[in-house]
């Protein structure tokens, strides 16, 4: 069955009308299903103002029903994933407000660092929600919640959610592939890990700090030592040491 949404059976008056071309200014006639089109006076293609991207952004069987989506619509559906996925770790935690209030403090320095270091939000603010996710099991499973557990039993369980979310395969596995080992850094990261390095130690470590746990001097010694980027570093003297930037 066709989706309704796309289904000229449904179309009411205006599923046809024209859209001048943000290139030349020339009137393009659209159908309300065209994610594309091209101006036939200066060549140019843009996307289609007009449609509803709700459910392509998310649906998996978005390519089939619309065709090939543009570039537009690709970033569409990665911006509204990661409100999906941070809806999904909420429902998977539960009444567990300390992994959801720590998923989410990262999730909200993550994207201030992406946006400096001009990384990739999606992978970023997927990894951000869904880093510790293997906590649960790693506590029924070993009785631990130490990172080598949870980092083990994390990306199955954030393999499934974002399969059921229709997420791109490049993009699970990348995400995956984080989740895997984000308290363990190697020689050669991907951006996105830097990024969310950066932001989970950030928030550790002001957790230890509201604690009492940690001394300034200790602070500085593994803002220094261990941060991967600079925004992160530059966020982290401002969150922990109140550094004016």
């Amino acid at each position: 069955m066709k989706c309704p949404g796309q289904d000229s059976r449904y179309w009411k008056p205006g599923a046809i009308f024209e859209v001048k071309c943000p290139n030349c200014g020339n009137e393009v006639e659209f159908f309300k299903d065209d994610t594309t089109r091209l101006c036939k006076k200066c060549g140019h293609r843009f996307v289609n103002p007009e449609m509803d991207f709700g459910c392509a952004s998310y649906c998996p069987y978005a390519e089939q029903c619309l065709g090939d989506l543009p570039p537009e619509l690709l970033a569409e559906r990665d911006d509204l994933l990661k409100d999906r996925v941070a809806i999904e770790m909420k429902r998977y935690f539960g009444q567990d407000f300390k992994r959801i209030g720590h998923a989410a403090s990262v999730a909200r320095y993550a994207e201030r660092i992406a946006k400096e270091e001009k990384g990739n939000p999606a992978a970023v603010l997927c990894a951000a929600y869904l880093h510790d996710i293997g906590i649960h099991e790693a506590e029924r499973k070993h009785n631990s919640t130490a990172a080598k557990y949870h980092q083990k039993e994390g990306p199955p369980i954030a393999r499934d959610i974002l399969t059921r979310l229709g997420t791109r395969e490049e993009l699970v596995e990348e995400v995956c592939d984080i989740i895997g080992h984000h308290h363990h850094p190697g020689n050669k990261e991907t951006l996105s890990f830097k990024i969310l390095y950066d932001a989970d130690l950030i928030v550790n470590l002001r957790e230890h700090q509201k604690n009492g746990e940690i001394e300034k001097e200790k602070l500085l010694e593994i803002i220094e030592k261990k941060m991967l980027t600079d925004s992160g570093e530059r966020l982290a003297r401002e969150a922990l040491l109140g550094e004016k930037q």
